[in-house]
């Protein structure tokens, strides 16, 4: 059976579709970072929120299932956790919290009357990064708490520049891959549709071997920021995949949408009037793009998504290059 893709070439115009670049800011300034409060003493969370309201965004809890909850929802910075509570203890909840991928690189400290080597190892073995024996005094909390944070904040710094391409500032590969898995279980949650591209510098190694790696590197630099600027929404991914290679990550959008998109990008690739001498298809730089539509189900996994964006990319080639195809339905 013939395989049909359908194309758009040299600005055709398709259906209207908005999207933006999905960076990753790296900065030391930031908000007020967030902590979350359980105990259920409400005294005790009180009496915590006096010590600390002032320097930090505060979230209470007074039970182990309402804590899981808050903690995957409210982005906090940090959590203290009372040991002894009805239900499900301290304990069960830090170890739940380290199960949970959302939630395992939150810094939890245990908040507890039990003056003992004991509770205080068991806390530190499932997790915590410190023990607070209380009544404890306030200088001493919130010189422990700011101390933490600092390293909070530091380790989210890392975190986000190991997510960033150090050639072109935009996203990386384990970035990408990272947002493809995320988006992927949101969509089968929600019964959503999910496109994705895969975009290729057109005869890149000619123009290397012409112009120079240097001039080369610069090329990549250039096409990135593009991405940076085709871009409409927030939740929209653009990263570098490998090489002269691209991927721009769609959620929430159909084909129709994606092809615009594509489109767009291929059509300001074109305007960067970047020189190619060697291109057989252009005397400037030019890219072809090979998307693709799904909606995710358990069945399929996201390599599927991926592999279909590949051979429209391939077709995109096929058929003369500076171009766009779309994966059949």
């Amino acid at each position: 059976m013939q395989t049909k893709y359908h194309c758009v070439y040299n600005g055709e115009a398709i259906a209207t579709g908005i999207t933006i670049f999905y960076g990753v800011m790296v900065t030391l300034e930031s908000a007020r970072q967030r902590i979350l409060l359980v105990d259920d003493t409400r005294l005790s969370n009180q009496i915590m929120q006096d010590i600390l309201g002032n320097d930090y965004d505060i979230f209470v809890s007074t039970s182990g299932k309402e804590a899981l909850v808050l903690a995957a929802s409210e982005n906090v910075d940090l959590i203290l956790l009372d040991v002894e509570m009805p239900g499900m203890n301290g304990y069960e909840v830090c170890r739940r919290l380290k199960q949970n991928p959302y939630t395992k690189n939150i810094p939890v400290i245990f908040v507890s009357s039990a003056d003992d080597v004991q509770h205080e190892t068991e806390g530190l073995e499932i997790g915590a990064i410190d023990y607070i024996i209380k009544p404890s005094n306030p200088a001493i909390i919130r010189a422990r708490v700011k101390n933490h944070l600092e390293l909070k904040k530091y380790r989210d710094i890392l975190e986000r520049i190991s997510l960033i391409d150090g050639l072109t500032g935009i996203p990386n590969r384990r970035h990408f891959d990272q947002t493809l898995d995320k988006e992927w279980r949101r969509a089968i949650r929600h019964g959503d549709v999910l496109s994705l591209a895969l975009i290729d510098i057109d005869f890149f190694k000619k123009y290397n071997d012409h112009y120079g790696h240097l001039a080369g590197d610069e090329c990549l630099k250039k096409v990135g920021s593009m991405l940076n600027e085709s871009l409409k929404r927030a939740s929209d991914l653009g990263a570098r995949y490998g090489g002269e290679e691209f991927v721009i990550l769609l959620p929430s959008t159909a084909k129709e949408g994606a092809l615009t998109v594509t489109e767009r990008i291929r059509n300001n690739v074109e305007e960067l009037g970047i020189p190619h001498e060697k291109s057989e298809v252009a005397n400037h730089i030019t890219v072809s793009i090979g998307v693709a539509a799904m909606k995710p189900e358990c069945s399929k996994v996201p390599s599927d998504l991926i592999r279909q964006a590949d051979l429209a990319l391939y077709q995109a080639k096929n058929a003369g290059r500076n171009r766009v195809c779309s994966a059949p339905d």
